[in-house]
């Protein structure tokens, strides 16, 4: 987590000159973007809350996403991946929303994803979603992957 550190300081200084807050809907990586965020001194000025969305009763429980809201979108992709920021950033009132999931490995998911693939979203003054195909079964390395991809993301859309 050491090496994530210092995205989260960048996105702190961000988030706090703009007086900006953020909340966080992940998965696979299982609390290790919002873990990363808290790490910083002062994490209470700008991170309200989230949840590891990783199982059915947690999204509906959690997100209050009913399983019907789920028809014709499948876990692990982009259109929920965007389900879940705008949900998170709703459920919290927030400035930002930050929703990461995927498949970690060592193989992959129930939906045909390969271990190694990974969807994140952003929904605040920015929106913006993208998909992270590592190649790797390395399960931790891919928590590391995908928490580092979507902090460099979020940091990017912080930053336009």
């Amino acid at each position: 987590m050491k090496n994530l550190v210092p995205l989260a300081e960048k996105i702190a200084i961000e988030l706090i000159a703009r007086k900006q807050t953020i909340a966080v809907a992940e998965s696979s990586t299982g609390g290790l973007i919002s873990a990363t965020l808290l790490a910083v001194p002062g994490a209470s000025a700008y991170f309200l809350g989230g949840g590891v969305i990783y199982t059915r009763d947690a999204r509906r429980i959690l997100m209050d996403i009913p399983n019907e809201a789920m028809t014709g979108v499948r876990s692990a992709s982009e259109p929920y991946a965007e389900m879940l920021a705008k949900q998170i950033r709703e459920r919290f009132s927030c400035d930002w929303g930050l929703s990461e999931t995927g498949a970690t490995g060592p193989t992959g998911n129930r939906y045909g994803d390969a271990a190694g693939h990974s969807c994140m979203a952003i929904a605040g003054p920015q929106h913006g979603v993208m998909t992270l195909e590592t190649g790797s079964n390395d399960r931790l390395g891919n928590m590391h992957a995908f928490a580092h991809t979507a902090l460099t993301f979020l940091l990017k859309n912080l930053s336009q």
